[in-house]
């Protein structure tokens, strides 16, 4: 029997949800990024890459969430090319060295990996 993305996370309401995908990404160093599925995994809610996106497209005002860092599993940014919010990405990544060509990371060079400490207790806070 296949287990839906929502029955696997539905000991999670929207607002845990959210808190657990905006925690992760505030994990990630800055000089490095994540995929949506990534984060998404690390919050607990495999499979669940889409919400990730909604969520961080839904940033409350005033929280410090580091949005810039998450893309696509292929390394592209998730924004057109040349539009105001993917040149506001790609300027906040080469801030943090990431080097970024044609609304493309490389996913090898600047994959954010974490430690096993990291996995085991800071993902948990």
């Amino acid at each position: 029997m296949k287990m839906s993305s929502d029955s696997v996370s539905e000991g999670k309401n929207a607002t845990d949800k959210h808190g657990a995908i905006w925690h992760v990404v505030n994990m990630i160093p800055p000089g490095s990024v994540a995929s949506y599925g990534q984060v998404a995994d690390l919050a607990g809610l495999p499979g669940r890459a889409r919400l990730v996106g909604k969520c961080l497209g839904n940033i409350p005002d005033g929280m410090q969430v580091a949005w810039h860092r998450v893309l696509r599993s292929n390394g592209y940014l998730a924004f057109p090319v040349n539009s105001e919010q993917a040149l506001r990405q790609t300027a906040l990544l080469q801030e943090e060295n990431v080097a970024v060509f044609n609304n493309k990371v490389k996913m090898r060079d600047f994959q954010w990996e974490p430690d096993l400490y990291t996995l085991l207790y800071d993902l948990e806070k």
